[in-house]
């Protein structure tokens, strides 16, 4: 795990160092508006647990291409897939994705996302860096990855403060699905059963 975390960084960190310096407004915009959001579904007293998971759920379906981080997290394997185990493969990320999503974001509980600031990749590629304001005092940085235009906007990835390190939870995922690919020949039946076991088993977490 280590050895993974000190890989997750130094990559993180090249992609960071090889970043054109410069914001764009429209992007931190789009953020700071649903990344609000996202989080006001979270922190909602009135919501039962179904209900707010189902709001969260509502809120990360319009804020992220989950197609487009599924095919990420399995490289190669979403071109050898047939579409019959796509369309299976993508249902079982999608339930584990949010589950994700909503467990790790529950610890940002906050008061309001304060965007920093932001670094243009390309014209339609960005990263915008936030901190989501608590008020115990102790600010979560968190690093949010757009893709696509104006009016089209989509998160592909989150970066989030695991055990003291900030990593991205696609390459994350990406580097346990496909080790797990490669190590039975492909198989989506195999990556699919172990998705739903993670899904279960994070589902039985609380959080204090």
């Amino acid at each position: 795990m280590k050895t993974f975390l000190r890989s997750t960084l130094a990559a993180s960190f090249l992609l960071a160092s090889a970043l054109p310096v410069f914001a764009d407004a429209r992007t931190e915009a789009y953020v700071q508006t649903n990344a609000s959001e996202v989080l006001k579904s979270l922190n909602n007293p009135k919501l039962t647990a179904a209900e707010r998971t189902a709001a969260f759920s509502t809120y990360m379906d319009k804020f992220t291409n989950l197609d487009a981080v599924s095919n990420f997290v399995i490289g190669k394997y979403s071109r050898r897939f047939t579409e019959a185990e796509l369309t299976r493969y993508r249902a079982a990320f999608r339930t584990y994705a949010l589950a994700v999503y909503e467990y790790e974001l529950d610890a940002y509980r906050g008061e309001a996302v304060v965007v920093k600031n932001s670094v243009d990749r390309s014209e339609t590629d960005s990263i915008v860096n936030t901190v989501i304001k608590r008020q115990d005092g102790t600010d979560m940085d968190v690093r949010w990855r757009v893709q696509g235009k104006e009016g089209s906007y989509k998160v592909v990835d989150v970066a989030l403060n695991l055990d003291g390190n900030l990593i991205w939870m696609a390459i994350e995922q990406r580097a346990q699905f496909i080790a797990l690919l490669d190590t039975n020949n492909g198989s989506a039946d195999a990556l699919i059963r172990k998705i739903a076991s993670m899904t279960s088993d994070l589902k039985s977490k609380t959080r204090s």
